[in-house]
């Protein structure tokens, strides 16, 4: 007869051993033990073992090791949990820890429920060989020629067969979702690191329906996508039911949202409500612009990665915006420890790729990471997508720019730039007067008795663009990473060209942003879209536009190619046509014939904000942003 108690051991593969499988068993109901203890659904399993020297059918609940180890590892010093139970925690947290010097004592420790699995008639695996079994199939994904690594690397170029999506999938994204199935009946997380466009949220909701009643699944994303994500799912898989876990009446009770399909929610929200999130065994969890946990040390990060699911999934188009260590980050939250710990990782990768250029550390980076990490570009699987037609515009300065800008250098080396964390800081300050300036006097020193045109070159120039734009009936996305000057935008151009200009930001609600989004995307609406690069810049689809134009620059290659993606991407029928503003002659144009250089980082393994410019010396500083008078004024 069964335990009366919720026990564990381990069923090795011997052919595979990625699907060697943790088995709960015992007690009147596995599953829901399974649950109280925090750990994440598994799947109902009839299994023989060995229960006092007699072979016995059980009911259990079984589960691949790499999504139930960070789960089990916090329950070992629970009072209320069998020796059984206890003891693989104990390995689990060993395994974790790196310390596998301490296993063969640990496994002594095993009780007969703790080994029970059947290695040959009237025979148990010996708990030596069964937590040696257990660690083989941990180790699976560090194997580049394991059994599991060259299913996901296969499953990459496979078909799922009938995916209940209301959507003629591309091939490739079929493929991605054969893709993600593998890696979640194999039990390992993956980054699906498509180029921005190409419909990583369809792909991901392939996933959850195929996967649908075993446990509901959880979205993390930026507040901004909430609600295209409910929309999504409503478009694509109306069968899923939604929860969104998002305002100031969300739930306090899990009970809402376990009985859902799907409960969306943001980071910041994740952040505030993660007892609650944590109460629930998520099947999939699915994170979406990934890179909000790129800092490992950051709250959001340890939130997310608190969270326990079978399946992990990282959404991003960006693996890597500023450094190899974001990279890292967002491995952790889908296989924690796959890239060693972060310090061996900056040691042995991030330094010799990221300092030295090592191609030899590179290509091995790459083969590490090349099963869990799908990253597929326009130009390779999206044949039918238009081409991105993308120029810089180099615009020239008004003499009141012009003065205004040598003043706030003037100014700012005589006071002296100091040196530390206070240089760093007055550099940055320094930065953006300048951009500021090159944007538009107003943005610095105030509107003025002179109104706004003709006291900037580069208005001037992008008032020129869009009235060829609109009268040939075209549309237009402009971004500003300025709220200010979206809004001078915004005034300038409807009286100018007498069409409407709105702006979307991060002061708009999600519904008044929903609504902005509608109706640009329609035939009647307006022509022009302000955004906000940061509100505006991931996850919305804004295909009505064949003209994307970056007012000023955000100095990150990666945040820029968001950007545009957001009408460059699969739906889009035109050409789209991308305009970078830069003011001639000043830091602007300087920078831009840097940003190339910082792609190399990011393509090497799968750009930078401005942080760096605070590590210049004075020297360098005045030559990158003093003004070239040979870049003329107007």
């Amino acid at each position: 007869m069964p335990p009366s108690e919720l026990h564990a051991t381990f069923l090795p593969d011997h052919a595979s051993p990625a699907d060697g499988r943790l088995l709960f068993f015992g007690g009147a109901r596995p599953e829901a033990a399974v649950a109280e203890l925090g750990l994440p659904p598994g799947d109902p399993v009839d299994a023989e073992l060995y229960l006092d020297g007699v072979l016995q059918d059980v009911e259990g609940v079984a589960m691949p090791v790499r999504p139930v180890l960070p789960a089990l590892t916090r329950i070992a010093s629970r009072p209320d949990i069998t020796e059984s139970v206890a003891i693989w925690a104990r390995i689990a947290n060993a395994v974790d820890d790196d310390k596998f010097d301490d296993l063969d004592r640990i496994a002594a420790e095993l009780p007969a429920e703790g080994h029970s699995a059947p290695h040959s008639e009237g025979h148990v695996w010996t708990a030596t060989a069964l937590v040696g079994a257990f660690v083989e199939s941990y180790t699976e994904l560090l194997r580049s020629d394991s059994g599991l690594n060259l299913r996901l690397i296969t499953a990459q170029h496979a078909d799922p067969g009938d995916v209940r999506v209301n959507a003629d999938l591309r091939r490739y994204q079929a493929h991605g979702i054969a893709w993600l199935e593998a890696a979640a009946d194999g039990g390992a997380g993956v980054i699906l690191a498509d180029d921005m466009g190409l419909g990583k949220t369809l792909q991901s909701i392939g996933l959850l329906v195929r996967r649908a009643g075993i446990a509901p699944h959880l979205v993390v994303c930026p507040t901004s996508l909430v609600g295209n994500w409910q929309r999504e799912i409503a478009r694509f898989a109306p069968q899923l039911s939604v929860h969104l876990h998002h305002g100031p009446a969300r739930s306090k009770s899990p009970a809402p949202l376990a009985d859902a399909d799907v409960v969306v929610t943001s980071y910041s929200i994740a952040l505030r409500d993660i007892k609650l999130l944590r109460a629930i065994g998520w099947d999939t969890i699915v994170i979406d612009e990934a890179q909000a946990i790129k800092n490992h040390r950051s709250r959001t990060a340890g939130a997310v990665r608190d969270l326990t699911g079978r399946v992990r999934i990282a959404l991003t188009g960006t693996p890597v915006e500023n450094h190899l260590a974001e990279l890292w980050s967002i491995s952790e939250f889908v296989n924690p420890g796959l890239l060693g710990i972060q310090a061996d990782f900056k040691r042995r990768f991030a330094d010799p790729i990221e300092i030295g250029r090592d191609p030899v550390a590179a290509a091995t980076l790459r083969a590490r990471i090349d099963p869990v990490v799908l990253r597929r570009m326009k130009e390779d699987v999206a044949a039918d997508l238009p081409p991105k037609i993308e120029s810089v515009v180099a615009c020239t300065m008004t003499d009141e720019q012009s003065g205004l800008y040598r003043e706030a250098i003037r100014e700012a080396f005589d006071e002296g730039l100091g040196d530390g964390i206070t240089r760093r800081g007055r550099v940055l300050k320094l930065l953006t007067r300048l951009k500021q300036i090159c944007n538009h006097p107003a943005q610095y020193v105030g509107v003025g008795d002179g109104g706004l045109a003709e006291r900037s070159g580069k208005l001037d120039r992008v008032t020129e663009m869009l009235t060829e734009v609109v009268e040939e009936g075209d549309k237009t996305l402009i971004f500003t990473q300025y709220r200010q000057m979206g809004d001078l935008l915004s005034r300038h151009l409807e009286a100018e060209l007498g069409v409407a200009a709105p702006f979307l930001h991060g002061g708009l609600d999600q519904p008044a942003r929903d609504k902005l989004v509608d109706e640009f995307q329609t035939v009647e609406g307006p022509a022009i879209l302000l955004v906000s690069l940061r509100a505006g810049g991931t996850g919305l689809n804004l295909t009505g536009a064949s003209h994307v134009v970056h007012y000023d620059r955000w100095w990150n290659p990666a945040v820029e190619d968001q950007a545009t993606d957001r009408a460059h991407r699969i739906g889009q029928t035109q050409t789209v046509h991308v305009h970078k503003l830069v003011t001639a002659g000043s830091l602007e144009e300087r920078v831009d014939e840097l940003l190339a250089r910082k792609r190399a980082i990011a393509e090497a393994v799968v750009g930078s904000g401005e942080d760096w410019l605070g590590e210049l010396d004075d020297s360098q500083l005045r030559k990158l942003i003093e003004l070239d008078d040979e870049g003329g004024h107007l």
